[in-house]
């Protein structure tokens, strides 16, 4: 006998929009906040925890892809009644995240840009708990994410702290 809570099966395409999305959509977004910020950004006195430039590629490119498997599985085993409930939250993040780059880098508004991801980091949790609801290892894909918004609300405070003038 079938079960009724089965997913259905696996659509390589839209596993590959799914995760492609975050990925290009986030490296284009970092491309354009960050376009000649890199000697600002290291005239900036930071924390003595902060990593080096090219730790954030490659935090966010697998961050990214995490996001989009877990959005991909989310979707996969929603019906589609609840479906907006569960994908809105999703897409609300990822606007946040996007936006952070341009709060921070751009426009130099770092206390913004704290208060901003604190929404964003809520925003997580939210999608967390409703892909938790229709699959429990697309909310779980999400912890990774929380941790390193955590860690990144952290750095994002002490540069605000240590560069206030």
């Amino acid at each position: 006998m079938k079960n009724p809570e089965a997913a259905a099966p696996m659509n390589r395409g839209k596993l590959a929009r799914n995760i492609l999305v975050p990925i290009i959509g986030g490296s284009i977004t970092g491309w354009l906040a960050n376009r000649n910020t890199q000697k600002q950004y290291a005239n900036l006195e930071k924390p003595s925890f902060s990593p080096p430039p090219s730790v954030f590629p490659i935090a966010w490119t697998a961050l990214y892809g995490l996001m989009g498997y877990a959005k991909y599985r989310a979707e996969q085993h929603s019906k589609p009644s609840v479906a907006r409930k569960v994908l809105t939250p999703y897409e609300l993040q990822l606007g946040l995240n996007y936006i952070w780059s341009f709060l921070f880098f751009k426009w130099n508004l770092r206390g913004t840009a704290l208060i901003e991801m604190t929404i964003l980091f809520a925003m997580i949790s939210l999608t967390a708990y409703e892909f938790n609801k229709v699959d429990k290892l697309a909310g779980k894909l999400l912890v990774p994410y929380l941790g390193w918004v955590s860690f990144a609300w952290m750095l994002n405070y002490s540069i605000w702290k240590l560069n206030r003038k």
